[in-house]
């Protein structure tokens, strides 16, 4: 209900290929999976239980409604003609194990349930409101499984720069945001980013924020190129003209005509150039500063926000301890693992969904068909 600002960004309708390159982690573990149950046939199972979706940029499916609630309402509507038992507030305590194999789940109030199959789907730790607790996770560490450490991926960073802060609810488009570790580039997209109280998050920092989530971010040099489709010879030509045009204006009223308002405002002090000096007076080294920072803009990021404000969360139940063709645990027959649970995360636009509905699939049909030995 909270994806796509709710709207729902249900799937993400782009070829094979170029899903798993959104892939951040384990890719190649969600072969079998999205081969079974893929974005088509998300989208073919929500067009015949009249739900109609459509799809927008960056090949993004959403319902036609444009409700979040249209989805949800839908999968439930088929999950009670199927018969499906559905327990509200009703808390598992243990998934139940004997001689390797699961025998049902133990609830909170002591009641234990008897199944010879179990699918454990409840999620990361990210959007704990929703319910995502990280309970499942304990479920399978208790079942013998190794949880690779969880870290808040997709999420807004935290920088050390005052001046970012005073900018908070600005917006930059066509910007180029780039990271590099050790002097190895790691990361560089154009796009949208956006200053907040604490930082920077939009589109370009989430990404960036998942590609590095395992990152020692002190160690990570963030660079802001605010001019990227210029070279720097083109950008000082720029310069030059808008010197040229206005000879009496100062520095701070000629730096609107390159940058947003609120940024021109606090420009001057970042390259280090008087803010009231006029074009005559400006030199060449400190034209040189002026645009350097335009294009090369450093971040000191010093970390992450928390979980509770990550879209999803990197890390989880190891993947190799997961069989990929069936989504069952190596280590307990007949328990299943679907979701983000799992140490696999994509980007932003439908990836993480269609991960969770790809993956739950399969465990279902191969829990559907499971016969203890």
């Amino acid at each position: 209900n909270i994806t796509g600002k709710g709207r729902c960004n249900v799937t993400n309708a782009c070829e094979p290929a170029a899903f798993m390159n959104k892939v951040v982690k384990n890719p190649r573990f969600l072969f079998s999976a999205l081969n079974a149950f893929g974005p088509e046939d998300m989208m073919a199972l929500l067009e015949r239980l009249g739900c109609p979706v459509k799809v927008e940029r960056g090949d993004r499916v959403f319902p036609v409604s444009e409700k979040a609630s249209d989805v949800t309402r839908t999968l439930e509507k088929e999950l009670r003609r199927l018969g499906v038992s559905i327990r509200l507030n009703t808390k598992v305590s243990h998934i139940l194990v004997e001689n390797t194999a699961v025998c049902g789940v133990e609830l909170e109030d002591g009641t234990r349930l008897e199944a010879d199959r179990v699918v454990v789907a409840t999620g990361g730790q990210s959007y704990p409101s929703t319910g995502s607790t990280g309970d499942g996770l304990r479920f399978a560490q208790e079942a013998g499984h190794t949880i690779v450490p969880l870290r808040p991926s997709l999420v807004p960073l935290e920088v050390k720069e005052p001046w970012v802060k005073q900018l908070q609810g600005l917006s930059l488009k066509n910007i180029c945001l780039s990271a590099a570790v050790h002097g190895k580039i790691k990361y560089c997209e154009m796009g949208e980013m956006l200053f907040t109280h604490f930082g920077v998050s939009g589109p370009l920092v989430l990404t960036l924020s998942s590609m590095l989530a395992t990152a020692d971010w002190p160690q990570v040099q963030v660079t802001l190129n605010l001019k990227p489709a210029l070279t720097p010879e083109q950008l000082d030509a720029r310069l030059l003209r808008e010197f040229a045009a206005a000879p009496r204006k100062q520095l701070q009223n000629i730096l609107p005509a390159l940058l947003p308002a609120r940024l021109a405002e606090v420009f001057p002090a970042l390259c280090g150039v008087s803010a009231i000096k006029q074009p005559a007076q400006i030199t060449a080294a400190e034209r040189a500063r002026i645009v350097s920072a335009l294009q090369s803009l450093p971040l000191t990021v010093t970390g992450t926000r928390g979980m509770d404000e990550a879209i999803v969360t990197c890390g989880g139940i190891s993947v190799r301890e997961i069989v990929p063709a069936t989504m069952m645990s190596k280590k307990v027959n007949g328990l299943f693992f679907a979701g983000e649970m799992m140490d696999v995360d994509a980007f932003t636009g439908g990836f993480n969904l269609q991960i969770a509905f790809s993956t739950g699939a399969l465990a279902g049909h191969s829990a559907a068909v499971y016969e203890r030995e």
